[in-house]
């Protein structure tokens, strides 16, 4: 199977520049959609800016100290690096690669999408 293609658009100049939240989380706009960055232990993810069961702000969550993204409305958990529901409730939390580099930081929009979307 071949590695998935992404496109990268370009988010910061300097992680300086995002609105990080007390919780590590910031939310950036890419192609008109709201998604969710975060750091833990120094490496960068990207993850849908609403929970996949009911909907909550996963900017309003926080990421514990385990590396899972918390749903603020019902602690849902989520693998900041997989999306893979981690509380045993069996949803997934659609991620975004996210690349440090030199002149920025970049998300990385899915290539393949059907029909444009992602």
């Amino acid at each position: 199977m071949a590695e998935k293609q992404y496109n990268w658009h370009k988010i910061a100049e300097a992680e300086t520049e995002l609105s990080m939240s007390d919780s590590h989380i910031a939310v950036i706009e890419v192609k008109g959609r709201k998604i969710c960055v975060g750091k833990y232990q120094q490496e960068w993810f990207g993850f849908a800016y609403k929970c996949p069961h009911a909907g909550g702000i996963m900017a309003d969550g926080y990421i514990d100290a385990v590396g899972n993204v918390v749903c603020p409305l019902h602690r849902y958990k989520f693998s900041v690096k997989n999306g893979r529901n981690t509380s045993g409730e069996g949803y997934y939390l659609k991620t975004y690669p996210i690349e440090q580099r030199e002149d920025g930081l970049f998300f990385g929009l899915p290539d393949n999408g059907l029909f444009g979307l992602w």
